[in-house]
């Protein structure tokens, strides 16, 4: 079977990865946010919560809000994870199957456009809006009437659904979960379980909802009109 054959050669190309010393890779698992930007992740992360408080409270929808919020909207420094990923998509683009080069791919994109949108953003605040200690929704939604740059939060909610819906496609691949299950020792000995752990995390979440169709296309839905809200000027858009 060729896609079996596919599947288990990126087990064995995990597998004999070096590890990230051997690399001459930083082991660090991330540094702690600076105060200005964990206020304003932290600020992000409650109006998520308060959005889709239905979801978090749902049996069948709640991991997968749960892992949105935790691995990639938390308030947390990303970017050791994030470097990881962009270097095992470099080192491992010829023996990935298609579906997950696409994923990780996509996942590498989401991860620069998130953090340049972020940052741009809270520069905004300090240096135009004087945020000092505290975030309110009128001057964060002043912030993004600033930076100007409704297209690119638009893709940005774009590529979050493409990646929900690839990772529910590949939850009914049976060698998907096969490969994550055989590569989370020798990721985890080498020191790429960070990297290992995200992936294993979201197959799992969406796993649980069986089919993630609704789920996406509520939160697509809350997103797009909270942000053209933002841009039609409502002081209070969430």
């Amino acid at each position: 079977m060729p896609q079996a054959s596919k599947y288990l050669k990126s087990v064995k190309a995990i597998t004999s990865l070096k590890s990230k010393e051997a690399a001459g890779l930083s082991t660090d698992q991330g540094n702690e946010l600076d105060p200005p930007m964990a206020l304003m992740r932290v600020w992000q992360s409650e109006r998520l919560k308060k959005t889709h408080a239905d979801f978090l409270r749902s049996k069948k929808y709640g991991p997968a809000c749960r892992f949105f919020l935790d691995e990639i909207y938390a308030p947390r420094d990303f970017s050791q994870r994030d470097n990881d990923i962009e270097y095992l998509y470099e080192m491992m683009s010829s023996v990935l199957p298609k579906f997950l080069l696409s994923l990780v791919s996509n996942t590498v994109e989401l991860n620069n456009l998130t953090n340049n949108l972020d940052n741009d953003l809270l520069n905004t605040l300090i240096d135009d809006l004087g945020m000092e200690e505290a975030i309110t929704p009128e001057v964060y939604s002043e912030a993004y009437r600033i930076c100007d740059n409704y297209n690119e939060r638009r893709h940005q909610i774009e590529l979050l659904m493409e990646i929900g819906r690839q990772v529910d496609i590949g939850t009914r691949i049976p060698l998907i979960g096969t490969t994550l299950r055989l590569a989370r020792g020798p990721a985890h000995r080498a020191g790429w379980g960070e990297v290992h752990d995200f992936l294993e995390k979201g197959f799992s979440a969406f796993k649980k909802m069986r089919s993630a169709k609704k789920f996406l296309q509520v939160i697509e839905k809350r997103e797009t009109a909270i942000l053209d809200r933002i841009f039609a000027g409502d002081t209070d858009p969430f």
